[in-house]
């Protein structure tokens, strides 16, 4: 029937018999369980259901099938489940296999109640051996009381020496601490004169310390702004080199056209471009930024990686990317710095870096946009200044900040136009 109950459920609809299709719909583990007698009048009545649940079970154990068709019963099989496929698939003579997977049942029923009687008879024999041992356990809980007693009155006169003995050491201590104190006295005044000494010493190496971080602190910060006022300076020159160049300016500091008051062009920058209207994706808007005098280019290096090519390793990832970018810093003549994600990273990656670009790695707890928006921040106001990267957020942080955001597909179509 257990079987029978499974076929119903993979049958359909239209094939189940008419009298279990009621049934049918019940739950998989209810279904041999509250249809069992209609399921099993109907493996009586109907041959051709019969011989439908016989071909499941001939699927589940052929081996046993098999063996039932020759006449033969294998010796681990389970009764109940020989007696099953016996009625199922009805081999010849199989009336006689029931009747002996039956009495295959009784005798295992009348082992299990020899083995019920052999368990009664050891609990027994158990209680009776646990009886004797609480007896024994009485006896040696009485002869540890006698032990305690005896115990505690030897603890007694062991207290008793003790105390004489602690007297006289007492007495001793008394005498020695008499003979120290004086030693004690002489020692004070030299260890004082240390300890101040010490002391001294101590807030003479903290002011030291305070006092060079000071200087560091100093020396860096004018070093940042130098850095920032030469950087600003050097575009300035570019700029006016590069506007000189492009209007073909005589090397002359003046003309008499110069003194006219009138509207100055503005110069190149990146809120300027593109001039026309131009796609994001478009390789020309590229072009133009790069034709900037002294832009600083900042790529997302992972961005862009695994915007092109996601399938290669990290290492790899790199590798390609900063190939495409040492080529481009020689054809462009811009600051290229390349920034990578190194949160996660135990310890410093080897890059070989080509040459004019900058690679850089994030601390350890700072993730790569951080550190691009602090190289945007380190930059002098009016600097022009790309940052390739298709994440919205870095986006619209830096474009805030004065700074130029470009997708990352616009950058690998550039890299691989060559």
């Amino acid at each position: 029937m257990e079987v029978a109950a499974q076929v119903l459920g993979s049958m359909a609809a239209a094939a189940v018999p008419p009298p279990l299709r009621g049934i049918a719909r019940f739950d998989p583990r209810k279904r041999a369980r509250l249809g069992g007698t209609p399921i099993a009048a109907q493996l009586e009545t109907d041959k051709k259901f019969r011989e439908l649940v016989a071909e499941s079970l001939e699927t589940a154990w052929p081996e046993l099938v098999a063996s039932l068709a020759e006449g033969t019963v294998p010796p681990a099989a389970d009764p109940v489940l020989v007696a099953a496929a016996a009625y199922l698939t009805r081999p010849p003579g199989w009336p006689d296999l029931v009747e002996q997977a039956r009495a295959d049942l009784e005798r295992s029923a009348s082992v299990d109640t020899q083995r019920e009687q052999a368990e009664s008879r050891l609990r027994e024999q158990l209680a009776a051996q646990r009886a004797s041992a609480k007896e024994e356990v009485d006896r040696v809980r009485e002869q540890l009381r006698a032990a305690r007693a005896e115990n505690a009155d030897l603890r007694r006169k062991l207290h008793d020496v003790r105390e004489r003995v602690k007297a006289a050491e007492e007495r001793a201590a008394a005498l020695e601490a008499e003979t120290s104190e004086a030693r004690s006295r002489a020692a004070s005044a030299n260890g004082a004169a240390e300890t101040e000494l010490r002391r001294l010493k101590e807030r003479l190496a903290d002011a030291e310390r305070q006092l060079e971080a000071s200087r560091r602190a100093a020396r860096e910060g004018r070093s940042v702004e130098d850095a920032r006022i030469r950087v600003l300076m050097d575009a300035l020159q570019d700029a006016a080199a590069g506007l000189r160049k492009e209007l073909a300016l005589p090397t002359t500091i003046s003309r008499p056209a110069d003194y006219v008051t009138a509207v100055a062009p503005g110069e190149p920058s990146v809120s300027a471009v593109p001039a026309r209207a131009l796609a994001n994706d478009d390789p020309q808007l590229l072009d133009q930024l790069l034709a900037i005098p002294n832009l600083h280019l900042i790529i997302d290096g992972y961005n862009v990686t695994k915007t092109g090519y996601p399938t290669l390793t990290l290492a790899d990832q790199r590798a390609r990317l900063l190939t495409g970018l040492g080529g481009l810093a020689v054809q462009a003549r811009v600051e290229v710095t390349c920034v990578f994600d190194g949160a996660e990273l135990n310890g410093p990656v080897q890059v070989s870096a080509p040459r004019g670009v900058r690679v850089m790695f994030s601390a350890p707890g700072e993730i790569a946009d951080d550190l691009i928006r602090t190289l945007v921040r380190a930059e002098p106001p009016g600097r022009a200044i790309a940052v390739v990267s298709s994440d919205r957020e870095v986006a619209d942080s830096v474009r805030r900040m004065g700074a130029r955001p470009v997708p990352s597909l616009l950058l690998l179509r550039r890299l691989g136009r060559g």
